[in-house]
C-alpha cells in the first residue's frame, strides 16, 4: 500500500509571490489541494492538471462543521496514498488550525509536514510602510485574536499585560470588534493617543490602509468603509509609515 503524505502549507498573506519556494513545490506535486477562502487562487494554477482542487473556506457560524469535514478529507485522501496539500492563508500555525489538523493526522498515524508561511500581521504592515519592530519605537510584538468579547464569554486576553507590556500589537479578525479592542486597551493603560492602523487586503492590489489613534480609528475606519479581511495594528511604530510608505495602494487611504 502506498503511504500518503499531507503538507500543511502557508500560502502567505495575499500576494501569490510571497509563498515560499517549498510551499510552491508542495502545490506542484499534490494530488489533492484543499484551499481556504483567503488563499490567492492564482496559486492553484501551479497544481498538476489532474490534481483535485477542493475549496474548504469557512463562513461565519459554520467553522466547526466545516473543520470536521476538512479533517475527514485530509485523513481520507492520505489513507488512499495521495499527496495532499492543505493550503492556508498566511501561516498554518497562526490562527490557521494547523496544529489541530496535524494532531488529527498524527493520531491516525499518517505522515505530514508543516510548511511555514508569511503571516499577514507582519506582511501587511510591511507593505503599508510599517515595520512591526524598530530600534527607536518597538522592541516587542504580539499577534492576538481580535474577535473575542467578554459578553460572549469569549475574551481570554490579558488586556493589562497587552496594553502595558507590548509595543506593537496586531489583531487578526478584529475589524468587527474594533470598538471593544480600543476600549479595552485604553481602559487597561494604553494611551488613547497611541497610533492605530487598519490594513485591508494586505499585500494585494486591493490593499487600503487607514490610520488614526485608539480614540479615533473606529470613526476613521467607518468613514473609509474598511471591512474584513483586515489587520488592526496598534503601536508608536505606525508613525514610520509617513517616511517609508512604498507600496502603491488602492484609492481611499487615510
Amino acid at each position: 500500500m502506498v503511504e500518503g503524505l499531507v503538507y500543511l502549507v502557508g500560502a502567505g498573506p495575499g500576494d501569490p509571490k510571497l509563498i515560499t519556494v517549498y510551499g510552491m513545490e508542495c502545490i506542484q506535486k499534490a494530488d489533492v489541494v484543499l484551499y481556504d477562502r483567503l488563499v490567492n487562487e492564482k496559486l492553484l494554477s501551479y497544481a498538476k492538471p489532474e490534481a483535485e482542487l477542493i475549496f474548504v473556506g469557512k463562513l461565519p457560524g459554520k467553522h466547526e462543521v466545516i473543520q470536521d469535514r476538512i479533517n475527514e478529507l485530509l485523513v481520507e485522501h492520505a489513507k488512499l496514498g495521495k499527496i495532499v496539500t492543505r493550503l492556508k492563508g498566511g501561516d498554518p500555525c497562526v490562527f490557521g488550525r494547523g496544529g489541530e489538523e496535524a494532531e488529527i493526522l498524527a493520531e491516525q498515524g499518517l505522515r505530514f509536514e508543516i510548511v511555514p508561511g508569511i503571516t499577514s500581521g507582519i506582511a501587511a504592515p510591511a507593505y503599508a510602510g510599517i515595520p512591526v519592530t524598530h530600534r527607536d519605537f518597538a522592541s516587542s510584538f504580539a499577534i492576538v485574536t481580535g474577535h473575542g468579547r467578554a459578553e460572549k464569554n469569549a475574551d481570554g486576553i490579558n488586556w493589562g499585560a497587552l496594553a502595558t507590556g507590548i509595543d506593537t500589537i496586531a489583531f487578526y479578525m478584529g475589524v468587527g470588534n474594533l470598538h471593544y479592542i480600543c476600549e479595552q486597551l485604553i481602559a487597561h493603560g494604553k494611551s488613547k493617543e497611541t497610533p492605530a492602523a487598519l490594513i485591508q487586503w494586505g499585500t494585494t492590489e486591493k490593499q487600503r490602509t487607514v490610520t488614526g489613534t485608539l480614540e479615533t480609528i473606529e470613526a476613521v475606519a467607518t468613514q473609509a468603509n474598511i471591512t474584513h479581511p483586515a489587520i488592526v495594528l496598534v503601536g508608536d511604530v505606525i508613525s514610520m509609515r509617513e517616511k517609508i510608505q512604498w507600496f502603491a495602494e488602492a484609492e481611499g487611504n487615510a
